[in-house]
């Protein structure tokens, strides 16, 4: 049965559908990779035994003909999303055991759709990180080796466990969140598809809170198709979610293999940075010429207000994650260290429930909020992102979508940058910009470097046009061909 772990959600629905095997044995080979692939530490808890309850659920609907669009898939979900009666951390010593009494409603989405939970995914500490570092649990292991050496590789961050996971066939697609480019980094990273959807497509109700302006749930998965299935189903109004967006969802697979002949592609001239890699070079150019052959035209267009979207960020970012964390305290549920007093309990229990990255966040935040800061530091970076928004709005007036790379680099040693905050913050060059315009941005796999690591692209589109995404992605995938997956080292 660990043949069944190599299939496609496409292909796994397809041969459930058909009966070819049934949701208990596809559930239950995953779980054997799983248990064999515990080096990577993808997986911070396995819920075996729900799984198995789940699946045979699924395959009684099956047997009675009431199936649904993701019925028997079984999925891995990042640790930020809560799940009802199954621990939800954050990957942060400071929430503790914390088992939710309810469910987030992207998950709830899933589970109504048939989807079956393998167990919770390893994150950086509250989705603050690059290289899924900073979890608690330890960091991820890339399932990617370079040629030639054993040293263990970042899968990248936040979503780390999610990318990894879904690398190395440990679930069939995983839940992620991106507020800085952590789905689609981490996508990069591993040779996986990864899409951060328009700011308010899927509800951020029930998922722990970095940057709420910022952040937004999408999935990983093995193809674009795959993507689009998933997003599908996570995606949708929420009424509990002031930011949730009152639209309807399409059938993004539906997308995937439509013509994109006659789209106009940007190319902005600010993201060939000085000194960019010349594989990264290499393969934005690649990718131009992929497009090109499927009929899109490629235009030159500039996005002026580029160099200014990372010291914007981690500005907005800590502010926001300054004012969320501080329910932290100790008073209601996670870590509690006594003191002598309120205060010392406070300080006490946040000097030793929160990591090191997360401290220097908090940090920055309170710091550009405080008063005499205020204005120089946050009101100023709401204006650059203002600016930053409008240089794609005027961009989408002349193309249908954005090609960048999606990182500067290909995945890195574990330890090479943890020492190095401001190295490890400009992995997030090219995916900020998304986030802070809160557009649809999509990374896939595009090809290697030179020692034999995945590199992707990303495609940028207009508010709520991940259909355009998902057909260029489609063209662009089906131009590249098979793409090599990981040596089974673990």
């Amino acid at each position: 049965m660990s043949g069944l772990t190599d299939l496609t959600l496409k292909a796994a629905l397809d041969g459930l559908a058909s009966k070819a095997f049934s949701s208990e044995e596809i559930t239950r080979a995953h779980i054997a990779a799983i248990e064999a692939a515990r080096a990577l530490n993808a997986y911070v808890l396995e819920t075996p035994e729900k799984a198995i309850e789940m699946a045979r659920a699924s395959d009684a609907r099956r047997a009675s003909g009431d199936a649904g669009a993701l019925d028997g898939a079984p999925l891995g979900i990042k640790d930020l999303f809560c799940t009802e009666g199954v621990r939800s951390t954050a990957c942060s010593n400071i929430i503790g055991n914390f088992v939710p009494t309810y469910e987030s409603s992207v998950t709830t989405r899933l589970w109504r759709a048939g989807a079956v939970m393998l167990g919770k995914l390893n994150m950086d500490e509250f989705a603050m990180g690059s290289s899924n570092e900073s979890s608690a649990f330890g960091p991820v292991t890339n399932p990617w080796r370079a040629k030639g050496s054993n040293r263990p590789l970042t899968p990248g961050g936040s979503s780390g466990g999610s990318a990894a996971a879904v690398a190395a066939d440990l679930c069939l697609g995983a839940t992620a969140t991106d507020t800085g480019g952590s789905i689609r980094q981490p996508a990069g990273f591993t040779g996986t598809v990864g899409i951060k959807p328009t700011y308010g497509r899927c509800s951020r109700w029930g998922i722990v809170a970095f940057a709420s302006s910022l952040d937004q749930a999408g999935p990983i998965a093995k193809t674009v198709e795959d993507a689009a299935i998933l997003l599908t189903s996570m995606a949708g109004h929420d009424v509990k979610d002031s930011t949730s967006l009152s639209v309807d969802v399409p059938d993004f697979a539906s997308f995937v293999g439509k013509d994109v002949k006659g789209l106009r592609i940007g190319i902005p001239g600010e993201y060939r940075l000085d000194g960019l890699q010349p594989e990264i070079a290499a393969l934005w150019d690649q990718g131009v010429a992929w497009l090109k052959d499927a009929g899109c035209e490629i235009v030159d267009i500039s996005l002026p207000h580029t160099k200014y979207a990372l010291p914007a960020y981690y500005i907005i970012a800590p502010a926001e994650a300054s004012s969320n964390l501080a329910r932290y305290d100790g008073m209601r549920f996670g870590r509690r260290e006594e003191g002598t007093n309120l205060t010392e309990t406070y300080e006490n229990t946040r000097a030793s429930g929160f990591g090191a990255e997360v401290k220097r966040r908090i940090l920055i935040g309170t710091y550009v909020l405080s008063a005499g800061y205020y204005d120089a530091y946050y009101l100023k970076a709401l204006k650059v992102r203002r600016r930053i928004a409008e240089d794609f709005t005027a961009a989408f007036h002349k193309v249908d979508a954005i090609l960048t790379p999606t990182a500067p680099s290909a995945a890195f040693p574990i330890g090479e940058k943890s020492d190095d905050p401001v190295a490890m913050y400009l992995n997030d060059v090219f995916t900020v910009t998304t986030n802070l315009a809160g557009l649809p941005g999509l990374s896939l796999p595009a090809g290697q470097s030179s020692d034999g690591l995945p590199l992707g692209l990303q495609l940028i589109g207009r508010p709520l046009d991940e259909g355009t995404l998902f057909s260029l992605a489609g063209a662009m995938e089906k131009a590249r061909g098979v793409m090599a997956r990981p040596d089974r080292w673990w």
